[in-house]
């Protein structure tokens, strides 16, 4: 991270099949080594298990997914003279996004089903729906921040 100039944001450019530019981001964040052809069969096998399963838009049930994980909240540390207090704050736009992305990737990844498509297919639906283990990393966050309110006047 610089310290004089601010680093200017790269251009994504969306996916080839739903033209979603935050399907094209979530992606690039599942993608392992640079192996991008593989994340995206993974990504577009697990639209097909969605659309079967929920006869929906699969897309759209994906950005439902997402903007459900979303945390509104989440704790910094701070350290004031000597002691470290735990201050909630506002989550920015795009690390919203990021939060959801990495979370729902990586409880899709911890789970029991046999190939990562139906992994992430499970895990989407299930934060579509407000269950699953993304959605309870929410809740969690929102919960450490909530019992932490009392520290919010050393926000910076």
């Amino acid at each position: 991270m610089p310290r004089r100039k601010s680093v200017e944001k790269r251009e994504v450019f969306p996916d080839p099949k739903f033209k979603s530019v935050v399907a094209a981001k979530f992606v690039n964040v599942m993608m392992v080594d640079g192996k991008k052809s593989t994340a995206e069969r993974i990504f577009y096998k697990a639209m097909d298990i969605i659309e079967q399963r929920t006869k929906q838009d699969p897309i759209k049930l994906f950005k439902k997914a997402i903007d459900n994980v979303k945390p509104l909240l989440e704790v910094k540390s701070r350290r004031v003279g000597g002691a470290t207090y735990q201050v909630p704050v506002e989550v920015p736009q795009d690390r919203k996004l990021a939060l959801s992305f990495r979370w729902v990737i990586t409880y899709s990844r911890a789970r029991s089903e046999n190939t990562m498509a139906e992994r992430l297919a499970n895990e989407l639906i299930d934060a579509a729906n407000g269950r699953g283990n993304s959605i309870k990393k929410r809740e969690d966050t929102h919960k450490m921040a909530e019992a932490n309110k009392a520290f919010a006047h050393y926000r910076w």
